[in-house]
C-alpha cells in the first residue's frame, strides 16, 4: 500500500478496499480505519450549512445512495463529541469491530437493513465506558466492506460527506 488517507467517498472507498487486501496479504490480525481529527472542526459548518438548504427545499444531494441514508439525514443527528475520540473501525477475520453510543447503535441497526449480508454477532457494554463496543459480521468481497464501512462512518456516525479517513494500523 502506498496511501494511508482518503478525503473524496468514491476515494474512501478505495482506500478501504486496497487497505482490506493488503491486511489479508499480509495475514494482519486487523486493520484500522480512522476518520480525521478535522470533523470535530468542520462538521458543524458543514452541518448547519446542510440543515440550512434543506430549509429552503433544495433537494440536491438529499437523495440516497445505494439505499442508504440521506446526506442530511445522517447530518441531522451529528454531535460529535471530542471527549470519545474520533470515531473508528476495524476490520479483521471476517468482523467489523466499533464503539458507539446507544443513539449510533440504533442508526446502525437501521443502516444494517441497507446491507443484509452484514449482522451484529455480539455487542459488549463495558460497564467502565460510555456506549457500547459492536462486532458486525463481514462476510462479502472487499469493495462491499468498503461501502458499508464508508456508510458506518457516514451514517452512524454522522460525518460530513468530505471527511478524510486513514489507515491507522494494517
Amino acid at each position: 500500500m502506498t496511501r494511508f488517507d482518503a478525503e473524496a467517498p468514491a476515494d474512501r472507498r478505495n482506500l478501504y478496499v486496497d487497505a482490506i487486501t493488503a491486511h489479508r496479504t499480509r495475514a494482519s490480525g486487523f486493520v484500522t480505519f480512522e476518520a480525521d481529527e478535522s470533523v470535530f472542526d468542520s462538521s458543524t459548518t458543514e452541518n448547519e450549512t446542510a440543515l440550512e438548504s434543506d430549509d429552503a427545499g433544495d433537494d440536491e444531494g438529499s437523495g440516497s445512495e445505494s439505499g442508504n441514508v440521506s446526506e442530511s439525514e445522517a447530518e441531522d443527528d451529528l454531535e460529535l463529541d471530542p471527549s470519545l475520540g474520533v470515531p473508528w473501525l476495524q476490520f479483521g477475520d471476517g468482523t467489523i469491530n466499533l464503539d458507539c453510543t446507544d443513539q449510533e447503535l440504533d442508526r446502525l441497526k437501521q443502516l444494517l437493513n441497507d446491507f443484509p449480508v452484514f449482522k451484529i454477532e455480539e455487542i459488549t457494554r463495558p460497564e467502565d465506558a460510555d456506549g457500547v463496543n459492536v462486532h458486525v459480521s463481514a462476510k462479502a468481497d472487499p469493495n462491499r466492506i468498503g461501502q458499508f464501512i464508508d456508510a458506518v462512518f457516514r451514517t452512524v456516525y454522522g460525518l460530513p460527506s468530505s471527511f478524510r479517513v486513514w489507515v491507522v494500523e494494517l
